[in-house]
């Protein structure tokens, strides 16, 4: 079983204090090349969600059993086996999105912080627990690309939820800005997300600094009340 407090502290831990994203910084090659809209760094998320969670779960379930010596090949192998699941299954239900993301499915499994997580966590816990910290490892990387993907359409498109019809038909993206809008190339380049990211990673660490230091900051001390004569 998992308590609340354990349960908050993977979620805080997996979703902010240790981000994949904007603290680790890794994952790199598919936020630079995945992010040009939501739904592609929304997608792309979500498959390592199933693949983090997953594979920390069977490891976690596991453990006992694996050898210490082999337990790397063992974990990439549970891994790998989790992404083929994902690559085979958007392949058949969700073609046109598995043309879009391309090689950067079976990639997932070249993701450090797939491998990291279960050898950091899902090797010495339990498997609820595992399960929770390989999904909200994967949660904090889903807004992350997802608000960096929203970001860079906008500001090169001006729209929203472009791509959306490769993974819902009946829905469309929005045009936001004036159909007539340029668009700014550099967004939607590799240099655009570097540039955002930058700045979601500056955002972060100025919000952290300053709850420190309101944290850190003493109340006033209660003023004296003179005595009634």
């Amino acid at each position: 079983m998992i308590t609340w407090a354990e349960f908050k502290e993977i979620f805080v831990n997996g979703t902010w204090r240790q981000n994949s994203s904007l603290v680790q910084m890794l994952g790199m090659c598919p936020l630079l090349a995945m992010t040009t809209s939501l739904v592609n760094g929304a997608m792309l998320s979500l498959a390592t969600i199933f693949v983090m969670g997953s594979s920390g779960f069977v490891v976690a379930l596991l453990r006992n059993f694996i050898p210490y010596e082999i337990r790397i090949p063992v974990f990439i192998l549970v891994a790998a086996a989790l992404v083929t699941v994902v690559d085979l299954g958007m392949n058949a239900y969700m073609h046109s999105m598995y043309n879009i993301l391309g090689i950067f499915i079976p990639l997932i499994i070249t993701n450090c912080i797939v491998l990291a997580r279960i050898e950091a966590f899902a090797a010495k816990n339990g498997p609820l627990q595992s399960l929770f910290d390989g999904a909200f490892m994967g949660v904090g990387m889903l807004w992350t690309l997802s608000l960096l993907g929203a970001i860079r359409e906008f500001i090169g498109a001006g729209t929203f939820l472009s791509g959306i019809e490769a993974v819902i038909p009946d829905l469309h993206h929005y045009q936001v800005l004036p159909a007539d809008y340029p668009g700014f190339l550099v967004s939607i380049l590799p240099p655009g997300a570097f540039i955002v990211l930058a700045c979601m990673v500056a955002a972060k660490n100025w919000y952290e600094a300053k709850a420190a230091e309101r944290a850190n900051r003493k109340p006033p001390e209660p003023l004296a009340t003179a005595g009634c004569h």
